[in-house]
C-alpha cells in the first residue's frame, strides 16, 4: 500500500511546512540523503503546542504532539519534490521540552516513530535518539529532526 493510501486509511493529511523563520531550509537533499530541519507540533492556526512535558503536558498528549511533528517531517520530504514511496527513514532525533525530573523521553518520541512505521511500513523503522531539553523554541513540547534516504 502506498504512503498516500496509508495516510488516508489512518485519516491523516500532511500539513503545510512552515516557512523558516531564520537563515535555514526546511530540508536539504545531498545525493541519496535528505536532511530535515527540526519540526514542532503545530496546531491548525499555526501556533505550537506548548509547555513542559511531565508537569504541564502529559506523556500521552506529548506523544500526539510528536506524531504531529512527524507529519510535518513527511510533508517536508514532499516539499523537496520526493515521493514518500521512494524513501526510508534513517535517523530521528527527538527533543522533548521536559520538566527537570522527567525521564520518559522515549515514550514521547514514540509518537513520531510509530507514525513513520504506520505510514511507511518497514521503511519507517529507524535509528533514534530521544533526549530532554531545558527549553525549546516557542516553548513547544517537542522538536524532531530526521534523516531520510532515497531508495528508488
Amino acid at each position: 500500500m502506498s504512503a498516500a493510501d496509508q495516510l488516508a486509511r489512518l485519516g491523516l493529511t500532511l500539513p503545510d511546512v512552515p516557512a523558516p523563520v531564520a537563515n535555514y531550509l526546511p530540508g536539504k537533499r545531498i545525493g541519496d540523503l535528505i536532511y530535515l530541519s527540526g519540526q514542532g507540533p503545530r496546531m491548525p492556526d499555526g501556533s505550537y503546542h506548548q509547555g513542559k512535558v511531565g508537569t504541564e503536558v502529559s506523556v500521552a498528549d506529548a506523544y500526539d504532539h510528536a506524531r504531529l511533528a512527524g507529519l510535518t517531517l513527511l510533508a517536508a520530504v514532499q516539499l523537496l519534490g520526493v515521493d514518500l514511496d521512494t524513501v526510508e527513514v534513517v535517523k530521528i532525533l527527538g527533543m522533548v521540552n521536559g520538566a527537570p525530573d522527567f525521564g520518559a523521553h522515549p515514550a514521547v518520541i514514540n509518537g513520531c516513530s510509530d507514525l513513520m512505521v504506520e505510514v511507511l511500513g518497514d521503511r519507517g523503522r529507524h535509528a533514534r535518539s530521544a533526549v530532554g531539553m531545558g527549553s525549546l523554541p516557542n516553548n513547544m513540547t517537542v522538536e524532531i529532526e530526521a534523516i531520510f534516504r532515497l531508495i528508488e
